[in-house]
């Protein structure tokens, strides 16, 4: 961890509990914990946290299209646009025109992200595992299990 996480993290302890309580408070900074435990994992690869969520949508049996990849994540199609853009600039994936509608872009990985998105799978593994070293297995599953039902609605 660098100068900068430690002072971040230690002001975390003078900060008044009824601001480090509070819901949002927490998910934003076990988020920013997690981007900054897993960066530097992840730069050796040449891919971001947000480009192996993008690899890992593409990673289809069947191709998708920028629209569709888009819509799975909750993005905008502009943003879509700009992150294949990025993924094509450094040889992840490659673009065509869909055989049935050829306004439309179908997005494939190529050996080169494969290989970045079982390398950037691996470092965000080990991102997670670091983040949740405090916790014990069964508590890391329960964290995880709550929180997919918060983002999804499903009640237990």
């Amino acid at each position: 961890m660098t100068d900068g996480q430690t002072s971040r993290y230690t002001g975390f302890m003078s900060t008044p509990a009824s601001v480090t309580t509070r819901l949002g408070y927490l998910l934003k900074h076990a988020q920013v914990r997690l981007a900054e435990l897993a960066e530097p994992l992840l730069a050796p690869h040449g891919v971001t946290g947000r480009e192996i969520a993008v690899l890992l949508v593409l990673d289809s049996p069947s191709p998708l299209s920028q629209q569709d990849a888009a819509s799975l994540l909750g993005i905008d199609r502009t943003t879509m646009v700009a992150m294949v853009d990025a993924l094509e600039d450094k040889g992840f994936v490659h673009r065509r025109p869909a055989p049935t509608d050829r306004r439309r872009n179908l997005v494939e990985l190529t050996p080169a992200g494969e290989a970045a998105l079982r390398a950037g799978v691996a470092a965000t593994d080990a991102a997670e595992d670091s983040l949740l070293s405090t916790l014990d297995k069964r508590q890391a599953a329960a964290l995880r299990d709550a929180l997919h039902r918060i983002v999804t609605g499903r009640p237990a």
